[in-house]
C-alpha cells in the first residue's frame, strides 16, 4: 500500500496508538502532521518520522478546541499542503465508577473523544470535499462494543464516534471520501499499563491468549488509509484479537 503524495493528520500522536499510526502512515509514504496535546511528544514522532527519511510537523492542538484545531491545520498547510488523510486518535479512556462520575467528568471526555472527531472533521473535510477524495479512520473502542465497568462515559463516547463514522459515510459516499472507524481491543500501550487493569491476568481469559500491538492497529488504518480500500466506507474494522466479533 502507498500513501505517497498524501498529507496526514493524526491527533494524540505524541505516544501510544497516535504514534504508531502515525510512523506507519510515514512508512507507507504519507507525509505526516502529529496532533497532540503534548507538545514535546508530537515533535518527538515527526522527529522519529524524519530520521527515517520521511516529512513530518509535531503541533500542539486541543482537539477539543475549535481555534486550536484551525491553527494546526493552517501550520499544516502551510508545512505540508492540503490534508487528505484524518485519523482522530485523541481520546480520554479513564476509569470511574458510575456513582463517582459526575457531570463535569462527563463533559471533558465527551469534548475529547466525540466533539473532538466533530471539530478535526468540520477543519479538514473542506481540504477533500475540493480534491474530490479523502480518507478520515475514527479510532473508537471494543468497550463501546461490548461495555467495560466503570467506563460509561468513555463507552458511551465511542459509542458515538461509531455512529458519527456511519452518518458521515452515508453523507459523504459521493465525494471521494470514505469514512472507517477501527476500535481497538486489548492493545499494551502506555496508556493501558497506566489504568487499573492486571493485564497478565487478564491476557489468559482472551481468544487470543495476549494484548495486541499498535503496530496492528496502525496496519489496519494504514489499510483505511490507502486506495486499495477506496470502496469500503462506513465500516467497523475491529482490531481486538476476537475479543468481539462482528
Amino acid at each position: 500500500m502507498s500513501l505517497a503524495g498524501k498529507n496526514a493528520v493524526v491527533t494524540g500522536a505524541a505516544r501510544g496508538l497516535g504514534r504508531a499510526i502515525a510512523l506507519r502512515l510515514a512508512a507507507d509514504g504519507a507525509a505526516v502532521a502529529a496532533w497532540d496535546l503534548n507538545r514535546e511528544g508530537a515533535e518527538e514522532t515527526a522527529r522519529m518520522i524524519i530520521e527515517k527519511g520521511g516529512k513530518a510537523i509535531g503541533l500542539a492542538a486541543n482537539s477539543a478546541k475549535a481555534d486550536e484545531i484551525a491553527t494546526a491545520a493552517a501550520a499544516t498547510r502551510e508545512a505540508l499542503g492540503p490534508i487528505q488523510i484524518l485519523v482522530n486518535n485523541a481520546a480520554l479512556s479513564p476509569f470511574v465508577k458510575f456513582s463517582d462520575l459526575d457531570e463535569q467528568t462527563w463533559d471533558a471526555l465527551m469534548a475529547i473523544n466525540l466533539k473532538g472527531p466533530f471539530l478535526c472533521v468540520k477543519e479538514i473535510i473542506p481540504d477533500m470535499l475540493a480534491a474530490g477524495h479523502g480518507r478520515i479512520v475514527n479510532i473508537a473502542s471494543s468497550s463501546a462494543q461490548t461495555g467495560s465497568a466503570h467506563q460509561a462515559h468513555y463507552a458511551a463516547s465511542k459509542g458515538g464516534v461509531l455512529g458519527f463514522t456511519k452518518a458521515l459515510a452515508m453523507e459523504f459516499a459521493t465525494s471521494g471520501i470514505t469514512v472507517n472507524a477501527v476500535p481497538p481491543g486489548f492493545v499494551n500501550t502506555e496508556g493501558l499499563r497506566e489504568a487499573p487493569v492486571d493485564i497478565e491476568g487478564y491476557a489468559p481469559m482472551t481468544p487470543m491468549k495476549r494484548p495486541g500491538r499498535p503496530e496492528n492497529i496502525a496496519a489496519a488504518v494504514a489499510f483505511l488509509a490507502s486506495d486499495d480500500a477506496d470502496y469500503i466506507t462506513g465500516h467497523t474494522l475491529s482490531v481486538n484479537g476476537g475479543r468481539y466479533l462482528n
